[in-house]
């Protein structure tokens, strides 16, 4: 195991030594690196987890409460997503305490900053997430090379721009809902989290006729049991102001976009929104999961003692990842949308079966298939663990 950390003294919110060792495993994490570099006030945190398949790659996520146990259990979902999905890549993240919405050109500068302080860890590839963009992603690779996630003026395939996450969540829904009793025209859905991921997911969903009856975003939720109009909603994003402001529907308080009457509910938004607290408020017979780590493991276990379908997100979210592997890689828009419909639609029935078969929770069957594929990987690594020799540096 690697643990470096630049300035401990001055990082603030950091962990000791203690800390790191709580988060390991049979899996990773191979390094967990703090970065602090005061002249530009850059703060964060970059995990390297699995490494056995190849190098990592994961987005950077951006917003002023993260923290190193958030980034290693998106780091961890990484690893377990990248194996699912059959990707030649391990699981990384980073993260940079900020607000995403400050001033462009200042979060360009973290961006660099970050990007030269991770110069020489070649095990991880940057790309796009909460917070950051394929704009970010475009300085990383003027600094470094290593980025995916791209513009396309310099050859990406914008993961956002096409939808790829929510492409992919659209072809989980469509076969988790042979497992259900109710078709998708016409069902009730509602997206916790209006960005990129929801937004996306709920345009899918609404071209194959389901019904969007509420959105909420960092300010509040709209809901409409009639149905909202999907191409208003993204106007109003595309121009920069909450879904709120939607001329027609009930505003409600961003918290109770649980509490409404649905068929399918997307989470797309913050780790951890739906946990034991809150659950049971949840009426819905479908949760599809858009954003990463977005339900405790309690929460999820409540969901399947009241036999509602709940598709982990590493199934079902993807999509992005799949895009960005691929444009790494140097294919087209084309085959990626096939790969993300393809490969998704295989897993989600296949731990759905499996899930059905041995009455397990579908997460238990999604990591039954991760971590074979995880396994079988660090069986051909000189250090059966880590992609280096145990030790710190």
């Amino acid at each position: 195991m690697s643990y470096d950390l630049v300035d401990q003294e001055t990082f603030k919110g950091g962990v000791d030594t203690e800390d790191i060792f709580r988060f390991a495993d049979e899996l990773g994490p191979s390094k967990i690196i703090h970065i602090y570099e005061p002249s530009v006030g850059l703060k964060a945190v970059l995990v390297v987890d699995n490494v056995a398949a190849g190098p990592s790659i994961g987005g950077v996520r951006m917003a002023p409460d993260v923290s190193t146990e958030e980034c290693f259990r998106l780091a961890r979902a990484m690893t377990l997503k990248n194996a699912a999905a059959g990707l030649p890549y391990g699981g990384g993240k980073a993260v940079v305490y900020g607000d995403p919405k400050m001033a462009p050109e200042k979060k360009i500068e973290l961006m660099r900053a970050l990007a030269s302080s991770l110069r020489e860890i070649e095990e991880y590839i940057f790309a796009p997430d909460m917070g950051t963009d394929e704009d970010c992603m475009a300085c990383v690779k003027d600094e470094i090379g290593r980025a995916a996630g791209l513009p396309r003026i310099l050859g990406g395939i914008p993961l956002d721009e096409i939808g790829a996450t929510g492409w992919g969540l659209r072809h989980a829904t469509e076969v988790a809902l042979e497992f259900c009793d109710f078709k998708l025209e016409e069902a009730r859905v509602v997206v916790q989290g209006f960005g990129a991921v929801g937004k996306n997911a709920a345009r899918f969903l609404a071209e194959m006729g389901a019904l969007v009856v509420a959105v909420a975003d960092s300010r509040g939720t709209i809901y409409n049991p009639e149905g909202l109009d999907v191409d208003v909603l993204l106007a109003l994003k595309e121009a920069g102001v909450s879904v709120i402001d939607y001329p027609g529907g009930e505003k409600l308080e961003l918290d109770e976009v649980i509490d409404i009457d649905c068929d399918i509910w997307i989470p797309a938004a913050r780790p951890d929104v739906l946990n034991e607290d809150n659950v049971h408020r949840l009426r819905t017979k479908l949760v599809v999961e858009g954003a990463n780590i977005p339900i405790t493991h309690g929460a999820e276990k409540y969901l399947h003692e009241k036999e509602i379908l709940c598709i982990p997100d590493f199934i079902a979210n993807a999509g992005g990842v799949i895009c960005a592997a691929m444009e790494y890689e140097g294919s087209n828009e084309c085959a990626v949308m096939e790969a993300i419909e393809e490969k998704i639609r295989f897993n989600t029935r296949i731990i759905l079966k499996e899930s059905t078969s041995k009455g397990l929770l579908p997460r238990e069957a999604a990591l039954d298939l991760a971590l074979q594929r995880i396994h079988k990987a660090m069986g051909y690594r000189r250090w059966s663990l880590f992609s280096s020799a145990p030790g710190f540096v």
